[in-house]
């Protein structure tokens, strides 16, 4: 089965809760009035849109639909499928221009953050480049040795230190390993605890120096991993990461598992920031890069 397919029985539950929900709704009315769009309303807050996403499309649908002019419930939902397709906006690339280029992974624990890191050092290597992974979670036990697991299955190299050692001096001995192999990205895992920001933010501003300092031209991508299963949550777990990172891009592990796929229309509403990898299973080359046209034609193409 190609990823592709995967990924449509992935968006399954998810495509269940919005694209069929809605299509079933449509059928119930014969004529657009306020009593369709209030149900239309708690259809797309329950598959986890968000409540402020969900309040600017409505009106940008009452909009459209007054200024085009339409009276057909049907017309009326295929201008809703056009603007949540349009949300789901372009993807985008990781930015890895430089050699080595650095990957910094962040998110709490349970979110998939050490799996995710196995397997997009797994995409990275069948895309022919070399890659090292730096085990800089030395907060919580057995991180690094979970880590080294994924990485045996990825077949790339690790770099650790015993348990409670200094994450950036775990970060610099891995730019050390990857500038005398001249690996192409080095990807960096951090510890996942969000309950003291202040720690959380000094301890990135510290890896920060290490990177600017030994790697000052190098490209850098700092990835959210989330927990698409936890919806709306995940939102909030973005925003506080938002105010202690510099973030280029999510990670939406779990798509599979959840009928809140809703997410990856508001958090690119609310955030403004990509999605560049999701997740639709348990196996190593079950996580790719995120491509939009895809998930728009696996989410919203019709069964025949």
């Amino acid at each position: 089965m190609g990823f592709f397919d995967k990924l449509k029985s992935g968006l399954l539950k998810t495509k269940a809760a919005i694209v069929g929900k809605i299509d079933n709704l449509f059928k119930k009315y014969r004529k657009v009035d306020e009593e369709l769009f209030d149900e239309l309303e708690e259809l797309l807050i329950s598959a986890d849109m968000g409540v402020d996403t969900t309040e600017e499309i409505l009106d940008s649908l009452r909009e459209k639909v007054i200024d085009s002019k339409v009276k057909e419930p049907e017309e009326v939902k295929s201008i809703l499928f056009d603007m949540l397709k349009e949300m789901i906006g372009d993807h985008e690339p990781l930015h890895l221009d430089t050699k080595p280029s650095v990957i910094l992974v962040i998110g709490v624990n349970g979110v998939g953050k050490t799996t995710s890191i196995g397997k997009i050092s797994a995409e990275l290597k069948s895309q022919g480049k070399k890659v090292i992974v730096a085990a800089a979670d030395t907060f919580r036990a057995a991180a690094a040795e979970q880590l080294t697991v994924w990485c045996d299955r990825a077949g790339v190299d690790i770099v650790k230190q015993g348990a409670g050692a200094d994450p950036a001096s775990v970060v610099f001995d891995a730019i050390n390993s990857a500038k005398s192999k001249k690996a192409d990205c080095l990807i960096i895992d951090t510890a996942g605890r969000l309950h003291n920001k202040k720690n959380l933010m000094d301890e990135l501003a510290k890896i920060d120096r290490v990177i600017n300092r030994e790697l000052p031209q190098a490209s850098k991508e700092t990835l959210l991993v989330l927990d698409a299963t936890t919806g709306q949550n995940a939102v909030m777990q973005a925003k506080e990461f938002k105010e202690a990172s510099k973030i280029t891009g999510l990670v939406l592990t779990k798509l599979d598992g959840t009928a809140k796929g809703g997410i990856v229309f508001s958090i690119k509403k609310i955030l403004g920031i990509p999605v560049k990898f999701i997740g639709i299973g348990e196996k190593i080359d079950d996580m790719k890069p995120f491509n939009a046209d895809e998930f728009t034609k696996a989410l919203f193409e019709r069964d025949e």
